[in-house]
């Protein structure tokens, strides 16, 4: 028997640079996505995050459950930078990962630069 449209949530599995980004979403691999992205070693996950979402350690869930492969994590928070709160900064510092914020046009530019030189890198994209 046919099914109806069967929604999943949104995951490209493998990794690959962000080709463009703006307009609410990015793309990648010959496809787009509308809305913020997880780019983590296990691939590229859509991400429930806006620039008015607090940065706490529960939407970074998904990063520590990768944090064993992960020693760079590039944080685009938006148009503007947002700092990271201390307990999210301590956590990520504590699953030995480095955490930088920064625009999200800065973060993708880094991360395409940090994969294509084969690093441990992920990034958290907030869309703008």
């Amino acid at each position: 028997m046919r099914k109806g449209i069967e929604i999943r949530d949104a995951h490209f599995p493998d990794r690959a640079p962000i080709d463009a980004y703006g307009d609410g979403g990015f793309r990648f691999a010959d496809m787009s996505h509308r809305g913020s992205l997880l780019c983590l070693p296990s691939g590229i996950h859509g991400w429930d995050a806006s620039e008015e979402s607090p940065l706490d350690v529960a939407l970074f869930s998904r990063v520590f459950d990768e944090a064993k492969d992960i020693d760079v994590l590039l944080v685009g928070t938006g148009m503007e930078i947002r700092l990271l709160p201390p307990e999210l900064k301590m956590r990520l510092r504590d699953a030995h990962i480095i955490s930088d914020p920064m625009n999200t046009g800065a973060a993708v530019r880094t991360y395409n630069v940090m994969l294509a030189e084969s690093r441990a890198v992920a990034a958290a994209l907030i869309a703008v």
